[in-house]
């Protein structure tokens, strides 16, 4: 197509077969020219190296080599880093894309009149994929599929996202097309967030279904996951409780918890906290927390306008307190050591919205995981020098992998005691009614007995409503319960589980009064925001953990 390739400072006139840089001619030789010209012409699509062949040597058989030759020499034209390109990225064994906004002028020919009026076309790297919806309970949860990739790789974006406005941003452009360069990439926006449903602040568990309702809706058995800030603890319970469906599980500048404790002593305090929500309130709309996050850009008046509206069209600022409130009260501390699947933590030495000790703390804490240190200060995984990320990420989940046998999962156990009084044994009746609540809440029974009964879920708010349930219904047949609760390891087979986790579910249940619901400390740490209320009753596990009264 004939016409002018403008991208950054660069115009590229395919009439004459020039190259220029504002008003300096840039020499290319004629076979550099040709891929040029195709790269541009393409932009944001995967070009492959047979097509490129074809394009600049149509008559002539040569190989990969004068390829690689030309891609040098326009890379050195265009003074373009192949670490952290700003035009051309290559896939690996597979071709290349061009990655920067290109606008197309030409003079379109009308037949038999002559020149026409000039045309301007604006080529981007990738448009925003089609959006679909996957059906998460009564939610409908927003998601993108790009690249078709051997791998699936689920990534989940921290605070607030918006899947179309992912793609406005050319650096975060650049980064998920590289992320498709070698898997099907799976995109979606929480619950409350983006283009999914408005609802009130997601609990982990919700984010979990989501997650997995979303994989359901693409036909996808097995995941790798993603997960940025906010994203990994989320992905941290997923990987525990599903460990089938994960293939490995990868996190950028995460956490294992978002309040200062005295032995957690990197995160805000309750003041530091309270001074963001006011920052939210007063200057929602603006660059909100953009100093921390990504420092490199913060002079950046694109970039800086583009944060404010991402922000903006991620949520509302009530809604971003409610969020910002939530993940507070996050802790998924126990969590980590029952992870099995294969782990990479990645971590800029001087984050400055989350520490670079949070990072180490959560590969520490799982077992076999392995961890990057990062130089650099972005919190933003697409800001700054991001292809160290990629390959590192690139490397870890398209390498060999021994097959794992998944043992061990994390459930939530709940254990309960039956009191019939004087009434001798409970009836058929009441375990029935029991069976029916547990499949009700998506759980397992362990066992049923007449004075005690298990079940298994995935989910401890499930758990907790299961059990809430079942206390409210025993009075009906004669019957008095007293209920614990517990989320630990579980080792599976194939009739039941066993571990300590059922263990534990059992002496919580021993501390519960009649009718009463207890919960171990993990358990209430689990299910922030899910709207339970718990009381400490000053009763303690035999380790001195408290549990709770729901």
């Amino acid at each position: 197509m004939a016409g002018t390739y403008t991208f950054g400072s660069y115009r590229l006139d395919a009439d004459d077969a020039r190259l220029w840089n504002g008003r300096t001619a840039v020499p290319l030789t004629p076979k550099a020219f040709a891929v040029l010209e195709f790269l541009a012409r393409h932009a944001g699509r995967l070009v492959t190296k047979q097509e490129l062949l074809d394009a600049a040597w149509a008559d002539v058989h040569v190989g990969d080599a004068a390829l690689k030759v030309c891609v040098r020499e326009i890379r050195r034209a265009l003074a373009d880093d192949p670490k952290s390109p700003s035009y051309i990225e290559t896939a690996h064994r597979r071709g290349y894309r061009f990655i920067a906004p290109v606008s197309v002028t030409q003079v379109a020919l009308a037949r038999g009149l002559g020149a026409g009026p000039t045309v301007t076309a604006i080529v981007v790297p990738m448009a925003p994929p089609p959006t679909h919806y996957a059906r998460s309970g009564d939610v409908n949860i927003a998601y993108q599929v790009v690249g078709d990739g051997p791998i699936d790789l689920v990534f989940v974006m921290g605070w607030v996202s918006h899947l179309d406005y992912f793609w406005a941003e050319p650096s975060f452009a650049r980064f998920l097309t590289r992320l498709a360069s070698f898997s099907r990439l799976i995109l979606l926006d929480k619950r409350g967030t983006g283009l999914s449903d408005p609802s009130g602040p997601a609990t982990l568990e919700q984010r979990m279904d989501d997650v997995r309702a979303v994989m359901d809706a693409v036909g996808s058995k097995q995941a790798a996951l993603f997960g940025v800030s906010e994203g990994g603890p989320m992905c941290c319970l997923f990987a525990a409780t599903y460990p089938e469906k994960t293939r490995a599980l990868v996190m950028f500048g995460t956490y294992a918890r978002r309040t200062w404790a005295p032995d957690y002593p990197w995160a805000p305090t309750a003041e530091q906290r309270e001074r963001f929500l006011e920052e939210i309130r007063d200057n929602w709309g603006e660059p909100v927390g953009l100093a921390d996050r990504a420092p490199s850009m913060m002079h950046d008046a694109a970039f800086r306008s583009w944060w404010a509206t991402y922000l903006r069209m991620g949520a509302s600022p009530g809604a971003a307190v409610a969020l910002t409130r939530l993940n507070a009260e996050v802790d998924v501390r126990h969590v980590l050591p029952t992870i099995r699947v294969p782990t990479l933590v990645l971590h800029r030495s001087h984050d400055r919205t989350l520490k670079v000790e949070e990072g180490r703390y959560v590969a520490a804490q799982i077992p076999g995981a392995r961890f990057v240190e990062l130089e650099g200060a972005d919190h933003l995984p697409f800001v700054g020098e991001q292809e160290t990320i990629v390959g590192e990420i690139e490397q870890f989940v398209t390498g060999s992998r021994s097959l794992i046998e998944y043992r061990s999962v994390l459930a939530t156990v709940l254990a309960g005691i039956v009191d019939s009084g004087s009434a001798g044994s409970p009836p058929e009746r009441f375990f029935e009614h029991l069976r029916r609540e547990v499949a009700w809440f998506r759980g397992r029974p362990l066992m049923i007995s007449e004075g005690r009964y298990e079940a298994a879920f995935d989910g401890p708010a499930r758990a907790i409503r299961c059990a809430r349930a079942l206390a409210a219904a025993a009075p009906r047949f004669g019957l008095t319960l007293r209920s614990g609760l517990h989320t630990g390891e579980c080792e599976a087979t194939e009739s039941r589980l066993n571990g300590a986790a059922v263990e534990l579910a059992r002496q919580v249940a021993q501390r519960a009064g009649p009718g009463e619901v207890l919960a171990s400390r993990t358990v209430r740490n689990l299910v922030a925001g899910s709207g339970f209320q718990f009381d400490d009753r000053g009763r303690r596990m035999p380790d001195h953990s408290q549990v709770y009264a729901v």
